[in-house]
C-alpha cells in the first residue's frame, strides 16, 4: 500500500476554505501569461500547479492573457502558449484576456480619482522616482499630488482621447509616500502609449500598468485562489488596497518558489537574447528550457508533469539539477521508446569467414521492456558491417570488453566475434577490422558455449542508410549562468550541438516519419548512444533526429570534480 502524499501549502489552504465553505465551496484558478515571449519550463511547474489543484478539487482554470503592454506583445506568442497548455495536457475553462477588461479597468481608475485617491502626473520617469524616496528615506509629494478631482478627471480623459504624447503624463495612486513598501508610495496605475493592440486595435492609448490591471482582473474573474511566484510578495499589498477601495470581489494571492534550474537561464529577456543574438535557432531550438524546445528536443509532456510534481512546491527559493528533468525523462522513454543500432562514428569491420555475397535477416526486439510484446523488426545481416570507432582499440587495457586483437565481443542481435588484425592507411588510421564470427552463437540460438561480456551494435555496410543526428547538451558549462562574472552568454557550453552529418542507421529506421505519424509519441532508444526523436525539419529523403538525453547522467562526473 503506497503512502498518502502529504498536502503542499497551497492544497492546505484550500483544504481548509472548502472546510470552511469559503466562496461557497468553489475553486477557480488561473494561469496569467504575459503573451511577450515563449512559455519556459519554469511556467511549466506554475500550469501543473495551477491547473493541477483546480482539477484535484473539481474546480477549474482560466487561461488568461495580461496583455498590457502592446509593445512587447505578439499573437505568435499567444497561439505558441495555447499549444504549449494543450501539450502538457490541461484544458482552460475560459480563454480571456486582460484587454477584456480595459473599459471596466478605466472605469476602476475613475473610481479611484473621485474618491480622491488617484491623480494624474506630469512629472518625468525620473523625477517619480526621485521623490518616491529610498527604502530608509520618506518620498516627498510633488505638485501635481494636490491637484483637485475635477482638474484629474478632466486630464485622465484627456489622456485617454489622445491630446498628450507618449511619456506625457501618467495617472498614480495616492496612497502612501512614507510607506515602507515601495510599491505603496503612489504607483503608476496607467501610462501614455501610442500604440497599435493586438486584440483591441488602435481604440486605446493609455494603457493599465500590470499592478493595476492583474489583481483587479483577478477580482473581475472571482478568481479564488491567485497563486503567483516569490517576487509578488511586495506587491500583494498593493492588490488588496486596489481590491478594498473598489469593494469589489477579494481575490486572494498566494505566492510559491519559482522554478531556478541549473546549466540554464530562466529570465525572458536573457532568452529573447539567446534569440536575437542568433546564439540558438529561435524559441524552441531543442536547447532553450522553453516548452516547445523541449517537446522539439522529445521531452514528453508526462515527464514535464511528474518533474514538477517531484520537486513540489515551497515557499523558500532553491536550485533545482538539470539531471533530475533528465532523470525523468529517461524513465518515461525506456518505457515507451523503440530500440535501433545506428552508427555516429563509423569503421568497417570485416567478417572475414562470413561467406561473401551471403545475407541474412536476423530480429530485434523493438522495447524489450514492454510487458507481452511491442513487436520486432527485421535486421540485415552481412559480411562487412559498420561499428563504432571507438569500440576498437589497437592495444586495449584491462577490462576493455570490445574489440583489441584477439578479443571476442558479440554483435547485438547477432553473432559474437573475434578481432584478429586491422587494417592502416599510409597516416597510421585504423580503416579495417577483420574478425572472425562463430556461426553457432547466433543471438537466441547460441550452443557455442562462448561467455563474452561485451555487447555492440552495428549496421550492415551494404543495407546501411544514413541521417543527419544531432548531439544536444547543456546550453551552458557551468552550473549558475546568471550567478558568474561578466556576461552569461560568456558560458555557453561549446559542446552543445554537435551534428553527424551523415550517421549510419538500419533500415527500419527509414520508416520514421511513417512510424511517427501512425503514433505521434514515437521515440527511439539508439542503442548504447541516447534517446531521439524526429526533428520538425526531418524529411523521408533526409532524415533528422534530435538527441533528447544520453542513456546516463554524464554530467554527473563533471559535477563531482
Amino acid at each position: 500500500m503506497s503512502e498518502e502524499k502529504s498536502l503542499n501549502f497551497i492544497e492546505e489552504i484550500i483544504e481548509e476554505d472548502l472546510r470552511n465553505g469559503k466562496h461557497g465551496g468553489r475553486v477557480l484558478t488561473r494561469f496569467p501569461p504575459e503573451p511577450n515571449g515563449y512559455l519556459h519550463i519554469g511556467h511549466a511547474k506554475s500550469i501543473c500547479l495551477n491547473f493541477g489543484i483546480a482539477k484535484k478539487y473539481n474546480g477549474t482554470t482560466n487561461l488568461r492573457f495580461d496583455d498590457t503592454n502592446p509593445v512587447t506583445e505578439d499573437t505568435e506568442y499567444v497561439e505558441s502558449i495555447k499549444e504549449d497548455v494543450k501539450w502538457l495536457g490541461f484544458d482552460w475553462k475560459e480563454e480571456l484576456y486582460s484587454s477584456d477588461y480595459f473599459d471596466q479597468l478605466y472605469d476602476f481608475a475613475v473610481a479611484l480619482i473621485k474618491k480622491g485617491l488617484a491623480y494624474v502626473d506630469d512629472s518625468t520617469a525620473e523625477e517619480i522616482a526621485a521623490g518616491k524616496g529610498t527604502p530608509t528615506e520618506a518620498g516627498t509629494p510633488n505638485i501635481y499630488r494636490s491637484r483637485s478631482i475635477e482638474e484629474n478627471l478632466q486630464l485622465f480623459e484627456e489622456m485617454k482621447a489622445g491630446k498628450y504624447p507618449d511619456g506625457a503624463k501618467v495617472l498614480r495612486a495616492k496612497i502612501d509616500l512614507a510607506n515602507p513598501n515601495m510599491h505603496l508610495r503612489d504607483p503608476l496605475m496607467y501610462r501614455i502609449k501610442h500604440a497599435h493592440h493586438h486584440r483591441t486595435g488602435d481604440k486605446w492609448c493609455i494603457y493599465p500598468m500590470y499592478d493595476f490591471a492583474h489583481g483587479q482582473s483577478d477580482a473581475i474573474e472571482k478568481i479564488t485562489h491567485s497563486v503567483c511566484t516569490l517576487e509578488f510578495i511586495p506587491h500583494r499589498p498593493l492588490y488588496e488596497w486596489f481590491i478594498e477601495q473598489l469593494d469589489i470581489f477579494p481575490s486572494k494571492q498566494y505566492e510559491f518558489a519559482r522554478l531556478n534550474m541549473s546549466y540554464t537561464v530562466m529570465s525572458k529577456r536573457k532568452l529573447m537574447q539567446l534569440v536575437n543574438n542568433q546564439i540558438v535557432a529561435g524559441w524552441d531550438d531543442p536547447r532553450m528550457p522553453t516548452i516547445s524546445g523541449l517537446r522539439r528536443r522529445g521531452f514528453t509532456p508526462a515527464s514535464i508533469r511528474n518533474f514538477c510534481e517531484r520537486i513540489g512546491v515551497a515557499k523558500r527559493d532553491n536550485l533545482i539539477d538539470f539531471s533530475l528533468l533528465e532523470f525523468f525523462i529517461r524513465e518515461d522513454l525506456n518505457k515507451t521508446s523503440w530500440r535501433r543500432m545506428v552508427v555516429l562514428d563509423p569503421i568497417k569491420m570485416v567478417i572475414t569467414n562470413y561467406p561473401d555475397g551471403q545475407e541474412e535477416i536476423l530480429h530485434g526486439e523493438n522495447n524489450p521492456e514492454v510487458e507481452g510484446h511491442d513487436g520486432e523488426r527485421a535486421i540485415p545481416f552481412s559480411k562487412e558491417l559498420w561499428i563504432e570507432r571507438e569500440d576498437f582499440m589497437e592495444e586495449p587495457p584491462k577490462k576493455f570488453f570490445r574489440l583489441g586483437v584477439g578479443l571476442m565481443c558479440r554483435l547485438k542481435n547477432a553473432y559474437i566475434v573475434q578481432c584478429d588484425d586491422f587494417v592502416k592507411d599510409a597516416d597510421g588510421n585504423v580503416t579495417e577490422i577483420h574478425c572472425t564470427y562463430f556461426p553457432n552463437s547466433k543471438s537466441g540460438e547460441d550452443t557455442s558455449g562462448l561467455k563474452v561480456k561485451g555487447t555492440m551494435h552495428w549496421v550492415s555496410v551494404k543495407h546501411a542508410k544514413t541521417a543527419e543526428v544531432r548531439l544536444y547538451d547543456r546550453l551552458f558549462k557551468v552550473e549558475q549562468p546568471d550567478a558568474e562574472d561578466g556576461d552569461f552568454k560568456d558560458y555557453i557550453n561549446p559542446e552543445s550541438l554537435v551534428v553527424v552529418k551523415n550517421a549510419y542507421i538500419e533500415p527500419d529506421l527509414t520508416l520514421a516519419i511513417k512510424q511517427l505519424q501512425e503514433n505521434p509519441d514515437r521515440r527511439y532508444q539508439f542503442i548504447r548512444k541516447g534517446y531521439f526523436c524526429l526533428d520538425k525539419e526531418a524529411t523521408a529523403e533526409h532524415l533528422i533526429f534530435n538527441r533528447t538525453v544520453g542513456l546516463k547522467d554524464s554530467w554527473a562526473k563533471e559535477a563531482n570534480k
